[in-house]
């Protein structure tokens, strides 16, 4: 009989077990993705991915602790297809973070696949295709993991979830088939037709007077940051990308693609109603097409029988800054790096005339073999990353590593890079045109005591980022750019985190290789497939050549017949300038003043505008919880 001094903790600890278990749940959805047709924007029907016969796709709730069940069967029959928890780190569980050939192989049309892996960070999140630049065509939605403890939890009533997203008119297949192709060498990327709010227009969001709000907001787009505000509301910020923050007050604020911000907005004493809008960041674009729908507007509905106003115009974007954040639990800046990885973000053109997105001079190909079962098949070589293949981009982290990441953006355009399975903390961020980290003046001594802690961060054009985090997860995790046409030109590198220690601990599920054999996909191996000699990598996935250096002969060709069509052209308008075509005394037809392209340079409203496209009434909020599967 065991004594009393070992009997009583033992109870009590059996007690607090039974306890924690009965507040976890078991939250189980069954997902059947389908094709349905949407008509979000009033503008065209189009064939859409839904869940269970609907679109938008449900919203995914949990609590804390409780272990999450997804149940998916793709009913595509023409895609295959996985989800990405956006955002969780799937701590033990990489094998469920959802990236096709990376953690697993693409569930083939006619299989089913389950994601079951426990919610340990409360916050707000989002889910999405991770195959083949999919989720544009609808496979996308909120994700929410609800906190009992949360340090708000006194400061609001009630809690809304808003998504706001660009919206594609025509199928991703066709668009990418364009835009990687030497027709588009410029590399251009397919301009979005409209913003939507809650995957739809003229959203109405119901308010009582006196009443705080939590709202928590998701960009869940393709491409395009937006510029969010509410007129006539500031908004207090209380966390971003799952990582509570000391309160902070906007009017307005910037999300770009896959970015996520919490803030409480308080109701005012009125009975007016005050538009809510999003606009897209035009400067993302290189043609501004003339049916281009850039801004979206919904209303704060304090009184149904009042009038919805048109927003104001506004010409100058002035958002939050987010490098000012801080976040709750006031973590100090992690020391120095043990590993510092430096990216150069290059956009540039191969043998094929297309144009690809690089880091270094590597553009992503996605390998034979998952990297995951890569790292569990390859015994103590797992450790060399050659064994990944060279056009995953690949690094290996040791566990308990600081891992440092310098991106240096030799481009103009902005990207915001999305790190799995980690936050990280945003060290710096330089302004626009800063040229590279390593030729600034910039030392660790810049750097803040306690950073600002997310998982997506915004470069901007030609500009630089330093992030740090801790290798403490073991598993394969992907960095790249969230503007989903450079995820699939290439922007993308690979972390392998401790593979050795997911080859102890790791047991990957008999419906995971099943979706392999279904595809054919080989789950042994290396990045080639090969399992005797893991170093050789004869046969891997390569993209196209590199362009020869020089000239070739075809191109000296192309120059010449060039020249002469350009001299050619200008003697052709000079003929026809001196032409006399019995036009004497004519006036010239009025030159059209051309529009201005830039955030800065145009209203920045069009409710009215928004409204006939939409051909309809919008919908409305529901300010009601929903219950858990």
């Amino acid at each position: 009989m065991a004594s009393p001094r070992v009997f009583w903790p033992l109870v009590i600890g059996l007690l607090l077990s039974s306890i924690t278990l009965a507040g976890a749940a078991v939250v189980t959805y069954d997902f059947n993705i389908s094709w349905v047709t949407a008509n979000p924007d009033g503008m065209a029907d189009r064939p859409t991915i839904g869940i269970n016969g609907q679109w938008p796709i449900p919203t995914i709730r949990a609590d804390v602790g409780d272990e999450l069940v997804v149940k998916v069967f793709n009913g595509l029959g023409n895609q295959s297809t996985s989800l990405h928890f956006h955002g969780l780190f799937m701590n033990g569980t990489t094998h469920m973070d959802g990236p096709s050939q990376t953690t697993q192989c693409p569930i083939p049309p006619g299989s089913s696949f389950i994601y079951r892996f426990k919610v340990q960070q409360p916050g707000t999140y989002w889910y999405h295709s991770h195959t083949h630049g999919q989720y544009p065509d609808g496979l996308r939605g909120p994700l929410i993991i609800n906190d009992p403890e949360t340090p708000f939890k006194d400061l609001y009533d009630e809690e809304l979830v808003l998504t706001v997203s660009d919206w594609y008119h025509d199928e991703m297949p066709g668009l990418l088939s364009f835009f990687i192709s030497k027709a588009n060498p410029t590399g251009a990327e397919p301009v979005p037709k409209s913003a939507l709010l809650n995957e739809t227009q003229n959203l109405s969001v119901p308010l009582e007077s006196g009443k705080t709000y939590l709202f928590r907001m998701a960009n869940i787009g393709a491409f395009a940051g937006q510029y969010i505000w509410f007129e006539g509301h500031n908004m207090t910020i209380v966390e971003v990308d799952g990582v509570y923050t000391h309160p902070a007050e906007a009017t307005m604020i910037y999300l770009a693609a896959a970015q996520r911000c919490s803030f409480l907005i308080t109701a005012r004493n009125e009975t007016s109603n005050f538009p809510i809008v999003a606009s897209m960041d035009t400067d993302l674009f290189d043609v501004l097409p003339e049916d281009l729908n850039y801004n979206v507007t919904g209303w704060l509905v304090y009184d149904l029988k009042e009038p919805l106003p048109d927003p104001a115009e506004i010409y100058e974007f002035d958002p939050f800054d987010d490098m000012t954040l801080v976040p709750w639990d006031n973590q100090t800046l992690l020391g120095e790096p043990d590993q510092t990885i430096s990216l150069d973000v290059i956009m540039d053109n191969l043998g094929d005339g297309a144009n690809y997105a690089f880091f270094n001079n590597i553009t992503f190909v996605a390998p034979k073999v998952p990297t995951l079962y890569t790292a569990l098949t390859s015994g103590e070589t797992a450790t060399n990353p050659t064994v990944y293949g060279e056009y995953t981009h690949p690094f290996v982290l040791d566990k308990g590593q600081i891992v440092e990441i310098i991106v240096n953006n030799i481009d103009p355009g902005k990207h915001p890079f999305h790190l799995h399975g980690h936050n990280f903390q945003a060290v710096w961020r330089s302004e626009d045109e800063a040229g590279t980290f390593q030729d600034s003046n910039v030392t660790a001594d810049s750097f803040p005591a306690i950073p600002m802690r997310r998982d997506t961060i915004v470069l901007r054009p030609d500009g630089n980022i330093v992030l740090r985090f801790k290798a403490d997860n073991p598993g394969i995790w992907l960095f790249h750019c969230h503007i989903e046409w450079h995820v699939q030109s290439g922007l993308m590198a690979t972390f392998v985190e401790a593979p050795l220690a997911l080859q102890a601990e790791l047991e990957v599920p008999p419906d995971h290789y099943a979706a392999c054999a279904a595809g054919g996909v080989p789950t042994e191996g290396n990045a080639a497939g090969a399992t005797k000699d893991l170093l050789d990598l004869s046969g891997q996935n390569v993209p196209p050549n590199r362009l020869p250096e020089g000239f070739t002969a075809r191109g000296i060709v192309a120059l010449v017949f060039s020249c002469i069509s350009g001299i050619l052209g200008v003697a052709i308008v000079a003929w026809y300038g001196f032409a006399d075509f019995g036009n004497e005394g004519k006036e010239p037809a009025a030159a059209q003043s051309e529009g201005v392209k830039g955030g800065d340079q145009r209203p920045a409203s069009s409710g009215a505008d928004s409204v006939a496209a939409a051909g309809g009434e919008g919908d409305v909020i529901s300010t009601e919880g929903e219950r858990r599967g």
